[in-house]
């Protein structure tokens, strides 16, 4: 085989492992449940948080959902969107520590919401809305742990935490990042925040494949890969060509 096939090959197969690597990432953090947006800025009020649950089962549909809200960061002021055929039911618990506010001291706070009743098939996704009145405004970030049941039994629990410098766990838990007071407020949100058109109706059980700009983002970054890939390939060859040419020429 000559060294421009050797060259051509070689570029042609890194190109596709690198596009494939990213395509494989962009799917696997599509599957995980999430909250949306990914950001909001610390003490921030009257806003809206989206938690996405995607289905990842063939045979299975998700029958049942549990999120946990953080008690020693508490959410205040939590109200909960009917979703059409879902059924929420809210759990309160009485703070360790209570909360000060201008509207007097707050000692209970939502530390769980289930939500039953409903089905998310395969290929489809479901969108659970809740609204906040306060954030905390101690904490860098949030998270909730959730428990995702499906008809048949099996319950897969998004409950494991990040750590920094390490790779992401396999099911890590929901994270919402609390930037500083000041910073725009859901900064890379792919679900609808307060006060947009999109509005939670009978229809927020859409199809996956369209959903989440994450997955479409690192989709469209591993293409990139692959023609940067290609070009640098064909460049090598055009290279060699012109080098050859040039020793013939002197020849």
């Amino acid at each position: 085989m000559s060294p421009m096939r050797t060259t051509l090959r070689r570029a042609t197969t890194v190109a596709a492992l690198a596009a494939a690597g990213v395509l494989t990432a962009a799917g696997a953090a599509f599957a995980h449940v999430t909250v949306h947006p990914e950001s909001y800025a610390k003490g921030a009020t009257d806003g809206v948080l989206t938690f996405r649950v995607p289905n990842e089962e063939d045979t299975a549909a998700t029958t049942k959902v549990q999120v946990f809200l953080p008690t020693d960061h508490p959410i205040l002021g939590v109200l909960v969107s009917p979703q059409d055929g879902w059924t929420a039911q809210v759990t309160t618990t009485k703070l360790k520590t209570p909360v000060k506010t201008d509207d007097g001291t707050i000692t209970d706070a939502v530390s769980q919401i289930t939500w039953t009743g409903g089905r998310i098939r395969h290929g489809q996704y479901q969108d659970f809305n809740v609204a906040f009145g306060q954030l905390p405004e101690n904490a860098d970030q949030l998270t909730f742990k959730t428990l995702q049941t499906y008809s048949d039994g099996n319950v897969v629990r998004w409950i494991e935490e990040a750590q920094k410098g390490q790779d992401e766990p396999e099911n890590p838990a929901p994270v919402l990042q609390l930037t500083a007071k000041g910073t725009a407020e859901g900064a890379g949100s792919t679900a609808a925040p307060a006060g947009t058109e999109e509005k939670p109706s009978a229809t927020t059980t859409k199809v996956a494949a369209t959903s989440d700009s994450t997955a479409r983002g690192l989709g469209i970054a591993g293409l990139v890969v692959g023609v940067l890939g290609l070009a640098a390939a064909v460049f090598a060859i055009a290279r060699g060509r012109s080098g050859a040419s040039a020793s013939s020429s002197g020849e």
